[in-house]
């Protein structure tokens, strides 16, 4: 079995471990470093290379360009009203005051000092349903998404690397964190390369493995009780080697993994065309004119359903109904202009940077996404009659759930209320509507009060939807230096964690609810103060 001796070897290639990595190089660490992860090389940068790149800053020079005051105080009021933190939360607690504190010139301005740009519109997410979010925009957009970041990264990682201080390993998964007297000292796991075993011999092992949500088992067996009983179908938003293998490790150590209950899924995840796993989803940005229905085709509600204030109440929503799906019915015109897809690749003109494009786009309602997945999805459907849309509906699921009588009735009672006019607006999703375009980031992307059956809007749109896993709120609990904790709150010698592993610090950071925003920089922060505390604690000690 190969043995490889390392100073510092950091497990999973993902923003958070490139991060680390690059900070110990950049600050002149002279140790030796290993940066393993269980995918190919083409996969280098996990999660964060197909991602949006939107981050949540706090009092930015956008910010107070677009008259928006903030501060760090009435970020963590925010923060605090959303998680709902618990009276045992000291560490998740500590680490949302140190986010807002420090995420601003940790990440805003390291990024800058990349050479990156933001997109000048700050969005307004997560305003806050029953429990108030976000009081002001604070929602950051990368100009060419996280991928444009995470390609920068890897080139200057590699860069760093040639003077010979950095090792980088892929397609080697980690099985068991090995223990002598106390302290961790490395690891064991297997070679997909040559289906051999091997070990690492480390002073300081750092974990950087991501969370739970690529193991939908796992998901489902920590199911939160506030949610009921889980879908029977959940879609995979993240990768399945982000399975929950090593926070396992970390809890038969003896160590703390909290909060694994508290999930950042999505509500309107669709089939993935092209799938690279089983259960592969894609996470679809919620139009907000559109009525969201059950399998029945009844308007969800009393509440009804509408992106932008409280995706964990609209995933408990979702989850309570009779059927794993949920139906988003609208028309043409809607989609055109509010349909979005999370990520990089369904985003190309914001990942390739070209604003003008983007702008021109944004401006017409283009319609060449809504087109590219209608013909190449089978939850996107589309008629001209709603009789044909309930047909097809129907046809999808197997069975005739959906009388189109019923749902002409639910959809008219809505169209209806819209013709009154605005003085006379008595729904609470049109008043909804009505707030989103007071801000012109949301005006942008959002219909002024369009009709559903209106025959010059057409032709109509159903959309199937499931839910979607994709960021775990909890996980291994740290300290403010990221050193793994036992129950005693004494650290696991020789261990530390970052990232979403963490539950992005503290074992979870957020809470109950993200106030969205937080996750890539929550990543890249807390690698970047694990990089500080480990380099000066290497050099002390040499």
């Amino acid at each position: 079995m190969p043995i490889i001796k390392t100073d510092i070897a950091i497990i999973g290639g993902g923003i958070a471990g490139i991060t680390l990595a690059l900070d110990l190089l950049d600050q002149g660490e002279q140790r030796s470093i290993l940066l393993l992860d269980a995918q190919s090389e083409d996969n280098f940068g996990g999660l964060a290379k197909g991602a949006f790149g939107g981050m949540m800053f706090v009092d930015t020079p956008l910010q107070r360009k677009s008259g928006i005051r903030d501060s760090s105080e009435l970020a963590l009021r925010d923060w605090e009203n959303f998680a709902e933190f618990g009276a045992g939360d000291h560490w998740p607690r500590a680490w949302a005051k140190y986010y807002v504190e420090n995420v601003t010139g940790q990440v805003h301005d390291w990024i800058r000092g990349l050479g990156l740009k933001f997109l000048p519109a700050v969005q307004w997410v997560e305003r806050g349903l029953y429990q108030p979010g976000n009081s002001v925009p604070r929602y950051h957009i990368i100009f060419g998404t996280a991928q444009h970041l995470i390609t920068i990264l890897i080139a200057r990682l590699k860069e760093a690397a040639k003077d010979g201080h950095l090792t980088l390993l892929f397609n080697h998964q980690v099985r068991n964190l090995s223990v002598r007297q106390g302290q961790v000292t490395g690891f064991d796991g297997h070679d997909l390369n040559t289906d051999s075993p091997f070990t690492v011999e480390a002073a300081t092992t750092v974990i950087a493995t991501g969370g739970i949500g690529g193991n939908v088992d796992k998901v489902i067996q920590n199911w939160s009780r506030e949610w009921g009983n889980p879908p029977d179908k959940i879609l995979n938003g993240c990768h399945p080697t982000a399975d929950g293998h090593l926070h396992d490790q970390v809890t038969e150590l003896g160590g703390q993994v909290t909060h694994l209950d508290k999930m950042w899924n999505y509500a309107a995840g669709i089939a993935h065309p092209q799938p690279d796993f089983d259960g592969h989803g894609l996470s679809l940005v919620p139009t907000r004119s559109s009525l969201w229905m059950d399998h029945k085709g009844q308007r969800i509600g009393p509440q009804p359903l509408i992106t932008g204030f409280d995706t964990n109440y609209l995933c408990q929503q979702l989850a309570a109904q009779e059927k794993p799906w949920s139906w988003q019915v609208m028309n043409w015109k809607i989609a055109s202009r509010e349909l979005a897809i999370s990520g990089a690749d369904h985003n190309p003109d914001l990942r390739d940077r070209k604003f003008l494009k983007l702008i021109v786009k944004l401006l017409l309602a283009d319609d060449g996404l809504l087109r590219q997945m209608v013909a190449t999805s089978e939850d996107f459907i589309v008629a001209d009659t709603l009789p044909e849309l309930t047909a097809k509906m129907n046809k999808l699921t197997g069975k005739d759930y959906i009388s189109a009588p019923f749902m002409e009735q639910q959809i008219s009672a809505y169209d209806s209320r819209l013709a009154r006019g605005p003085k006379l607006h008595n729904d609470d999703q049109i008043r909804r509507i009505a707030q989103l375009r007071a801000w012109g980031g949301d005006r942008i992307r959002t219909c002024k009060f369009q009709q559903i059956l209106d025959k010059k809007a057409g032709p109509l749109v159903a959309i199937r939807t499931h839910l979607i896993t994709r960021k775990s709120l909890g996980g291994i609990q740290t300290n403010l230096d990221c050193a793994v904790l036992k129950a005693d709150g004494s650290q696991i010698s020789g261990l530390y964690a970052v990232g979403e592993a963490t539950g992005f610090g503290g074992g979870g950071a957020s809470g109950k609810r993200s106030l969205e925003g937080t996750f890539l920089s929550g990543c890249i922060l807390t690698a970047r103060r694990a990089a500080e505390v480990i380099s000066g604690s290497l050099k002390v000690t040499s």
